[in-house]
């Protein structure tokens, strides 16, 4: 590769570290390229995208970026996972095909500039997506007003009821 073209890969990856909200780094030496592309795959239907670089280029191109955290673990061939919005839709994704493809090896990750182990990614995975948690969200603040009217409801239709008996009772004594 000459150095205009690594010049290139370095600047389109730094621009993308810059957009990713999220990373993982992963081993991948052992996989065949059937299911590097099933991964792929199922890693692009979460809105992620999985980038095979060299170390050299992956540890330039990171700095200044949240990804420079990651600078200490670019010691192996990897693969790194970035993701432009949820975090937890390509976590779950990539914990999944790791526990049924063992060749990969899901190695640390970064979120907002924060080193992740494989336990946090691990814990990443079981949190709902952003979607339900959103939904959740909703159903707790049309709730509260629900309530509130409810609540404030109560005294006249209290106060109905007892004019309704009152004027059921006269009729009766009429």
């Amino acid at each position: 590769m000459d150095r205009r073209t690594k010049e290139q890969i370095v600047s389109e990856l730094q621009v993308k570290l810059k957009e990713a909200k999220f990373g993982v780094l992963t081993g991948f030496s052992r996989m065949n390229v059937e299911k590097m592309e099933s991964l792929r795959k199922l890693l692009r239907k979460s809105n992620a995208e999985l980038k095979v670089v060299k170390n050299t280029l992956l540890g330039i191109a990171s700095k200044e970026t949240e990804f420079s955290v990651l600078a200490d673990h670019f010691k192996w061939p990897v693969a790194v996972v970035l993701s432009y919005k949820d975090p937890v839709g390509p976590t779950k994704v990539l914990i999944d095909f790791a526990k049924k493809n063992p060749e990969l090896e899901i190695k640390v990750g970064v979120l907002d500039g924060k080193l992740l182990t494989k336990n946090d990614l691990n814990i990443l995975a079981e949190l709902p997506s952003r979607e339900v948690l959103l939904g959740k969200l909703v159903s707790v603040m049309a709730a509260v007003p629900t309530s509130l009217v409810t609540v404030l409801s109560g005294v006249p239709r209290n106060f109905v009821q007892v004019l309704n008996a009152y004027c059921d009772r006269k009729k009766t004594l009429n």
